[in-house]
C-alpha cells in the first residue's frame, strides 16, 4: 500500500476540529464535511455540498463519477426528496451507494444555518 496522504483546505479549522478533509488511502479517497451555501435553501445547500465535494475531488484528479459511497446528514429527513432531485441532476444516473442520516447540527449558523453535510468515498481506478 502506498503512503496515506492527508489534505486540508482550511488547515486551521481542520486542526481546531481534529479532522482531515481529504484522505487518500490506496485506491480510495475519503472526503468529509462537504458543505456549502449554509443558510440558503436545502436545495442550494445540497448543490453547495456537491460543489465542495467536486472541488476536493479535483485536488486529487477525480470527479463526481468517481464517488462510490456517500453519507448524507440532513437536519430534516422530510427534505430527502429535494436531495434526491439534486443528486439526479448532478450524478446523471451514475449514483453512489447512499446512506441518509437525520441529525441536529451544532453549527455557528444556528437553527436556520447548516441543513446538509455530505461525506464521501471515491474510487481511483
Amino acid at each position: 500500500m502506498s503512503a496515506i496522504k492527508r489534505h486540508n483546505l482550511n488547515k486551521a479549522f481542520a486542526e481546531e476540529c481534529a479532522f482531515s478533509e481529504i484522505v487518500e488511502a490506496g485506491d480510495f479517497v475519503y472526503l468529509t464535511f462537504c458543505v456549502g451555501n449554509v443558510g440558503e435553501s436545502v436545495e442550494s445547500q445540497v448543490h453547495g455540498a456537491l460543489d465542495s465535494m467536486a472541488a476536493r475531488l479535483d485536488i486529487v484528479g477525480l470527479t463526481l463519477e468517481s464517488v462510490v459511497k456517500v453519507d448524507v446528514m440532513m437536519k430534516d429527513p422530510w427534505n430527502i426528496p429535494i436531495m434526491e432531485k439534486v443528486f439526479k441532476e448532478r450524478f446523471k444516473g451514475i449514483y453512489p451507494a447512499r446512506k441518509t442520516i437525520a441529525t441536529d447540527f451544532a453549527h455557528k449558523g444556528g437553527v436556520e444555518g447548516l441543513q446538509v453535510q455530505i461525506d464521501a468515498i471515491a474510487y481511483r481506478k
